[in-house]
């Protein structure tokens, strides 16, 4: 990996720039912040351009050399990847809080049920790609999300089509494994998960969504696209989805059903 993006963060530009003017108001050449630094010059242009994310050592040695008085090494802080992709905070704060949550989910097994391998090839096969740190960084994200599953006073639903659990995503062991994992979740007496098997027409095919119920029991629904999410409250629109999920769970597999369905794809692997 480069370690260069095609669509970098903004603060990576503005961090950029910010070099580049001290840089050049100091009259230190490219190639001396480059050798002082331990980097080529083609590098340092990166960072400056905004295409790769300047490194605390290089914030560190232009500050120095340029009298920034701390400044530049200041913006180290503000260039970390996000944990979490933009549009999907305020749903992740709700999430947190809910006393309740339904999920359905037709193609992929939903986050909060995601074992860290799982959520690592998912997060690796995204494109544009994501730096590795960025990938840390959700890692670890989404794996503190599911600390609410422990939480017993709170009640989770998760309908799951049937390609979520057949789609093995090129790794047999690990899928096993999410397949177990699944199993487990299922035994908490606050979870429940049912297969929507794929045969047949069903009310799910528009998509995914997530009904949340908050504590002072307002209803929330989210529903997210390739580059963008929305977190209603309209009482209509909520009230649809509930209708919705209700006629979903009917088709799916009751609950014990299920689990005897991810026993035998995981005895299948």
């Amino acid at each position: 990996m480069t370690g260069e993006l095609s669509n970098p963060p903004t603060a990576w530009r503005y961090c950029g720039n910010q070099m580049k003017l001290w840089r050049v108001e100091a009259g230190v050449s490219r190639e001396e912040l480059a050798a002082e630094a331990g980097y080529g010059a083609e590098t340092i242009k990166s960072m400056e351009q905004g295409r790769r994310r300047p490194t605390l050592r290089v914030l560190e040695i232009a500050d120095d050399m340029c009298g920034a008085q701390g400044k530049l090494k200041a913006a180290y802080v503000y260039l970390q990847p996000e944990p979490i992709v933009s549009y999907a905070r305020e749903f992740v704060l709700y999430e947190s809080e809910a006393v309740a949550l339904s999920s359905y989910e037709p193609l992929l097994i939903p986050g909060l049920l995601q074992t860290e391998e799982t959520m690592r090839i998912l997060f690796n096969t995204h494109w544009p790609p994501l730096t590795d740190e960025t990938v840390e960084e959700r890692v670890v994200a989404r794996l503190a999300r599911q600390s609410i599953l422990q939480e017993q006073r709170k009640a989770f639903t998760f309908v799951i089509g049937e390609a979520a659990l057949r789609n093995t995503l090129g790794d047999h062991g690990a899928h096993k494994r999410q397949l177990l994992h699944l199993l487990s979740a299922g035994e908490q007496r606050n979870v429940a998960i049912q297969v929507l098997m794929l045969e047949g027409p069903h009310p799910g095919l528009d998509g995914p969504y997530v009904l949340l119920e908050t504590p002072e029991h307002t209803r929330l629904s989210y529903e997210e696209g390739q580059t963008s999410s929305s977190l209603q409250s309209n009482p209509e629109q909520i009230s649809v989805l509930i209708q919705r999920h209700a006629m979903i769970a009917q088709y799916a597999l009751s609950v014990d059903e299920s689990a005897r369905f991810i026993r035998k794809l995981t005895d299948e692997l």
